[in-house]
C-alpha cells in the first residue's frame, strides 16, 4: 500500500506518456487482488452509476427539477425569456423549458444498451488508469466510449420528442411572440443540437456524481467488491 501511494504522490512529476507506463507497470497482484476482480469493481461501479443516477433522468421531471442537469435556454436565447417575462408571458417562457427538458427525459431512455457495451469494453489497462485516477476517472472513460453513439441515438429521439410532447408548437408560439415585440431582431433556431448536447452533459454529470460517492464515502460502496477494490485507492 505504501509503495502504491508514494507512486500516486509522484504521478506530478511525470508527463502523460511517462504516466501511463507507471500505471501499466504496477503489478497485478499489488495488493492481493487479481485483475479480474480489479476489472469487475470498476464495472461494477460504472453500472451503480447507470443504475442509480441515469435512471433519474429518464423519469418525469428528472432534468426539469434536478438542478445539476436542468436544460436552459442557450445564451443566445436568453434574450427571449427575458422579454417573455417582462411583458407578463412568463408562463410561456417556463413551457418552453419544460418542453427541452422532457425531449431530454425521452431521450436518455434509450442509452442504457450503450453505457452496458462500453462497461464490457472495459481492459485492465482501462481499470487501473481510473482506479488511480481523479474522481470522474470512470466517467470520462465512459464519456470518451459513447459519446458519438450516444449522441446519435439521442439526436433523431430529440427531435421526435419535439413534436411528441409538443415542444415544436410551443417554440413555434413562443418565437411568433417574441418576433412580435417591437424593436426586437427575429430569432428562428434550432434547438435539436443544442437539447442533445445538454442531455449528454446531463447524463455523464449524473454518473459523475455517483463515481465520486463511491471514491469519497466508504458507506455508498454497496458491495463487497467495491469495498475491496476501491480500497486501493483510500
Amino acid at each position: 500500500m505504501k509503495n502504491i501511494i508514494l507512486t500516486i504522490c509522484c504521478f506530478s512529476l511525470f508527463s502523460c506518456a511517462e504516466l501511463q507506463q507507471v500505471v501499466n507497470s504496477l503489478p497485478t497482484d499489488t495488493v492481493g487482488l487479481d485483475q479480474a476482480t480489479i476489472g469487475n469493481g470498476l464495472r461494477q461501479a460504472l453500472d451503480e452509476g447507470i443504475d442509480k443516477q441515469v435512471t433519474k433522468l429518464t423519469q418525469k421531471d428528472g432534468f426539469y427539477k434536478n438542478q445539476l442537469v436542468k436544460i436552459l435556454l442557450p445564451e443566445e436565447l436568453q434574450k427571449v425569456d427575458k422579454s417573455l417575462r417582462s411583458i407578463g408571458l412568463g408562463k410561456l417562457a417556463d413551457q418552453g423549458i419544460m418542453a427541452l427538458n422532457r425531449a431530454a427525459e425521452d431521450a436518455v431512455k434509450g442509452s442504457t444498451p450503450i453505457f452496458v457495451n462500453a462497461v464490457k469494453e472495459m481492459s485492465f489497462n482501462d481499470a487501473k488508469t481510473i482506479l488511480l485516477g481523479s474522481d470522474n476517472a470512470a466517467t470520462s472513460y465512459l464519456e470518451t466510449k459513447t459519446n458519438t453513439a450516444l449522441y446519435n441515438q439521442f439526436n433523431p429521439v430529440i427531435k421526435n420528442s419535439f413534436s411528441k410532447v409538443g415542444a415544436d408548437q410551443i417554440w413555434s408560439n413562443i418565437i411568433t411572440k417574441y418576433n412580435a415585440i417591437p424593436l426586437t431582431n427575429n430569432v428562428n433556431p434550432d434547438l435539436t443540437d443544442y437539447v442533445t448536447q445538454q442531455a449528454l452533459k446531463g447524463v455523464y454529470t449524473m454518473i459523475s456524481v455517483e463515481e465520486k460517492q463511491i471514491r469519497t464515502k466508504v458507506s455508498s460502496r454497496s458491495t463487497d467488491l467495491l469495498k475491496k477494490v476501491f480500497a486501493l485507492q483510500d
